[in-house]
């Protein structure tokens, strides 16, 4: 028996879901796959999968050896790696889960440089604003923009994301510029729906006070950069990060208003499980990140030296 292969195995079927899907993944016979499972779950003594007629659920030994299993296997890869690499140069395959607006707007502008500098490495990019399940589906790490109440994580803080409301002159020009957000009841509203309520924007006096206002959304879509986009039509107005609109203020395409109020502020994460060991690939990738973006970045640096945020 193959103690290796066999672990190897186990860990491709936990994160295909199934033993034909990582059959498929590995380019191996379905057979082989599970001979190798059946091998492995006889030299341990017990059963590592609940099996259903539809698929497959770790029993908790299974989830144990699963976590143990990544760990040595990532060890055993990043040993190769570090023997391997000629000048200390970086190689290998980095799965990343990143946001769809972010991740093309400034991830991928950033992996850009990244692999400039280090060209031996392969990215395989997940552009989506869904939740991945790291562990279950392989990913070294994902960039989120959110709270992160999940302590299974672990994050490491890549910047602060600021939300600004703006319009565009001519919408201004033909409704008026609202003046307190109780105004904004009479206003054309643009509603990013994945937030949790699209009745209400969250919106804090300089004190710090928060008020819920009352809106009622115009036009409600899953894209920021729809929203923006539609907005600097003269559609209505939109409160989005600034990452997303930072260029249509600097040319003016869109103007901010109640600039007195402040609104919901999120951070940008750099998230991976606690039970993936960190390889030197991940750690170089997310200190290149968090250099990127220190401190406060490019896009609110442009609009902090406009005046549009404080």
């Amino acid at each position: 028996m193959d103690r290796f292969e066999n672990m190897n195995t186990f860990v491709r079927i936990v994160e295909a879901g199934s033993i034909s899907a990582a059959a498929d993944r590995m380019n191996t016979a379905k057979s082989v796959v599970s001979r190798r499972l059946k091998e492995l779950e006889a030299h341990l003594g017990v059963e590592l999968f609940h099996r259903t007629t539809r698929r497959l659920n770790l029993t908790d030994s299974g989830r144990t050896f699963y976590q143990q299993s990544v760990r040595i296997l990532a060890d055993i890869l990043e040993a190769e790696h570090a023997i391997s690499q000629s000048h200390g140069a970086l190689q290998g395959s980095l799965k990343v889960a990143v946001p769809l607006s972010f991740g093309l707007m400034h991830l991928g502008p950033a992996i850009t440089a990244f692999l400039q500098t280090h060209p031996n490495i392969e990215f395989d990019l997940d552009f989506s604003d869904r939740q991945v399940d790291l562990l279950a589906e392989g990913f070294d790490l994902a960039i989120r923009i959110a709270d992160l109440p999940d302590s299974s994580l672990i994050a490491r803080r890549l910047a602060s994301i600021q939300f600004i409301m703006c319009a565009s002159p001519a919408y201004l020009e033909r409704m008026g510029r609202p003046q307190a957000p109780e105004e904004l009841i009479k206003h054309h509203c643009l509603v990013y729906n994945l937030i949790g309520n699209t009745s209400h924007w969250n919106i804090y006096d300089a004190a710090g006070q928060l008020t819920k206002t009352r809106i009622i959304p115009y036009l409600k879509a899953s894209s920021g950069e729809y929203l923006r986009d539609v907005a600097v039509e003269g559609l209505g107005i939109i409160l989005l990060p600034g990452f997303i609109v930072y260029r249509e203020i600097e040319r003016g395409a869109l103007i901010p208003v109640l600039t007195q109020y402040h609104y919901a502020q999120l951070t940008a994460y750099a998230i991976y499980p606690q039970t993936r060991h960190l390889s030197q690939r991940v750690r170089a990738f997310v200190d290149f990140l968090g250099k990127r973006f220190e401190e406060m970045p490019y896009w609110d640096v442009c609009l902090h030296n406009a005046g549009k945020i404080s």
